[in-house]
C-alpha cells in the first residue's frame, strides 16, 4: 500500500518562505511522477506544479511560476515543494500525488485525475 504524507505547512506573513515536504512509504519514489496540488475554501482542487520520476522534468502552474519550486530526492524517497515570496492567495491546504502514468514522464501531468495516489494534506495560511 502506497501512502503519501506532507509536512512543512504553516502560517506566515506575507513574503516569507515555506518548503513543504511529501515523504512516500510502501513503494520507492522513483516509481513515480509526482505533482502539487492544492485547494483553498470555496475554491476548486487545481495544480500546482509536477515533476517527473527522475527529477528531468517539471511543470508549474502560471500563478506560482518563479516563486515555487519542486524537487525530489528519490534516496529518501521525499518530494518538496520550495515557496518563495508567499502571498495570501496561496492560502490553502497542499497535497501531493503520485502517479505510474507513462505520459507524465515526457509532459506536465495538471488534471487531477492523473494521479493514482494522494497524500491528506498540510495547511499552509499566509497572511497580508
Amino acid at each position: 500500500q502506497v501512502q503519501l504524507v506532507e509536512s512543512g505547512g504553516g502560517l506566515v506573513q506575507a513574503g516569507a518562505s515555506l518548503r513543504l515536504s511529501c515523504t512516500v512509504s510502501g513503494r520507492a519514489l522513483s516509481s513515480y511522477n509526482m505533482g502539487w496540488f492544492r485547494q483553498a475554501p470555496g475554491k476548486e482542487r487545481e495544480f500546482v506544479a509536477d515533476i517527473n520520476k527522475s527529477g528531468g522534468r517539471t511543470y508549474y502552474a502560471d500563478s506560482v511560476k518563479g516563486r515555487f519550486t519542486i524537487s525530489r530526492d528519490n534516496a529518501k524517497n521525499t518530494m518538496y515543494l520550495q515557496m518563495n515570496s508567499l502571498k495570501p492567495e496561496d492560502t490553502a491546504i497542499y497535497s501531493c500525488a503520485a502517479t505510474a502514468a507513462i505520459r507524465c514522464l515526457f509532459n506536465g501531468c495538471y488534471q487531477a485525475t492523473a494521479y493514482d495516489y494522494w497524500g491528506q494534506g498540510t495547511q499552509v495560511t499566509v497572511s497580508s
